[in-house]
């Protein structure tokens, strides 16, 4: 191959877009992470996820998430429109297959913001993604991060906390780590994962 060649082929706008996805605990910063990402990365897209729990004040209906009654969730599982989904802290959450597969096949890259065994599901599917696991850097942080939020109950934060335990386990299964202390770092820690796998060949 001449090295015209390559660097024609290699300039091509891909066929399929990648899949990056981000897991971590609750209060980790993945929603944040993500929305920083986009501002550095305008032609990637955050696919919003369909949930069961109910819609805090702040919250937008297809903004943040699409909030469905457990009827319509189960519907939708039936139907197969979920590309992946899994019960997260007592609720329901999945990532739409059709918006995520279009988008993908227009040769954008879709960042999914899931959890460990949705991570799973995507990841037994063969699809070009890239797993990423969002951490707190320490346990303490964690639980002032997930108390500085004011709209979770006692309850609630423990819950997470003990699934925090849980999802930890699961990190080494990803193929990078983020341990998001410093947000600017760890902002820039994913752009440059974010780089280098668009540099692949």
């Amino acid at each position: 191959m001449k090295l015209e060649q390559l660097i024609a082929e290699y300039r091509q706008k891909p066929s399929q877009g990648r899949i990056f996805i981000l897991s971590g605990p609750s209060g980790a910063g993945k929603t944040l992470l993500s929305r920083k990402i986009l501002t550095l990365f305008p032609d990637m897209l955050l696919s919003v996820s369909y949930t069961t729990r109910k819609q805090r004040p702040q919250e937008v209906d297809g903004r943040d998430y699409f909030f469905l009654t457990p009827e319509d969730f189960q519907r939708k599982i039936d139907q197969g429109d979920f590309l992946e989904w899994a019960i997260v802290h007592g609720q329901k959450y999945g990532t739409c297959r059709k918006w995520v597969t279009e988008k993908l096949n227009q040769g954008h890259d879709v960042i999914l913001e899931i959890d460990v065994q949705g991570a799973e599901q995507v990841q037994r599917q063969n699809l070009p993604a890239c797993s990423i696991f969002v951490a707190p850097p320490s346990m303490e942080i964690l639980l002032r991060r997930l108390k500085g939020r004011k709209n979770e109950a006692e309850m609630d934060i423990a819950k997470r906390l003990k699934n925090a335990e849980a999802e930890i386990q699961k990190a080494p299964d990803y193929q990078y780590l983020i341990i998001n202390d410093v947000l600017s770092e760890a902002v820039e820690q994913l752009a440059s994962i974010i780089r280098a796998q668009r540099c692949r060949l």
